[in-house]
């Protein structure tokens, strides 16, 4: 379910983005977002306290006020299908990232997978042409902030014990702030509030945002972190089929084989980290 959910996300966004600039539409995602969430972790009996706040607020930072502002920029000028390609893209930044940072080389299949998605990326920016560039560089800067977020993330696991969804909303929260600042100073304009604006913003905030994560949480409860990850591939597939549904958005020939590069790499991702996962032990998966 998941990944019909996470897919459909991408259209109601480039809807929104008509009717709201893309920094406040982001704002009004994450700063509601973070307190619901903040509630259902209390609710649920989660540890509700702040832990770590260097760490959480450069999480915040990088991951929402990064990678959702960017990519939701991205949407003004870009196709939703091809956005959602390139902002899930982080995984591969992520492995480069973590060559320097943690010392962990790229290993056998992993080459494959990262020169796949290059290639992919850029039959699909396509950089000898001007048109489309900066709305795949906005996405391209999303994804590595999301990838950035994830090294401290990981590097925050290695000295702390935290509760994952306590974390995700106080870096939600956190990540709020410069998204309201860049909305209030640069942007500098209101929503259109109409029917239309309402339901992408409830579908991006309630479906997209809250349920979505609640969800991913009830998924890692009962299988491991690598296979559970392994189901969220799709996730870009559906929000290609989505925005050539509702927003007629059909891909060019380079743009196609591009997305299926990126995808081919993907999977064979995917399959080394299931291939390499140890055996769930009996404590829930967490991210």
């Amino acid at each position: 379910m998941l990944p019909f959910i996470w897919g459909y996300t991408w259209v109601p966004l480039k809807i929104g983005v008509a009717y709201c600039p893309p920094f406040t539409f982001a704002a009004l995602r994450a700063l509601p977002g973070g307190l619901i969430l903040l509630g259902i972790a209390a609710a649920l009996g989660r540890p509700v306290r702040l832990k770590a706040a260097l760490h959480v607020i450069s999480v915040g930072v990088l991951q929402t006020g990064g990678f959702m502002g960017l990519t939701i920029a991205a949407l003004v000028t870009g196709g939703a299908g091809r956005i959602s390609i390139l902002a899930n893209t982080w995984q591969f930044w992520m492995l480069l990232m973590a060559w320097p940072l943690l010392g962990e080389r790229l290993r056998g299949s992993q080459w494959s997978s990262v020169l796949l998605a290059l290639a992919g990326l850029v039959l699909i920016v396509e950089p000898w042409k001007l048109h489309g560039v900066l709305s795949a560089m906005l996405a391209l800067a999303g994804a590595v902030c999301w990838a950035a977020g994830s090294m401290i993330v990981k590097l925050l696991r290695r000295r702390h014990e935290v509760d994952t969804l306590s974390m995700t909303a106080w870096s939600s929260l956190f990540g709020s702030i410069p998204l309201i600042l860049v909305g209030a100073l640069v942007e500098r304009k209101s929503p259109v509030w109409s029917v239309h604006f309402a339901w992408t913003l409830a579908y991006a905030l309630l479906i997209g945002t809250c349920f979505a994560v609640f969800l991913w949480f009830y998924v890692l409860s009962h299988l491991p972190a690598s296979i559970a990850g392994l189901g969220t591939m799709a996730t870009p597939v559906f929000g290609i089929l989505y925005s050539w549904a509702q927003l007629g958005e059909q891909p060019t020939v380079l743009e196609g084989i591009g997305m299926v590069a990126i995808l081919a790499g993907s999977a064979i991702l995917f399959a080394w980290g299931l291939k390499e996962a140890p055996p769930r032990s009996g404590a829930p998966a967490r991210t």
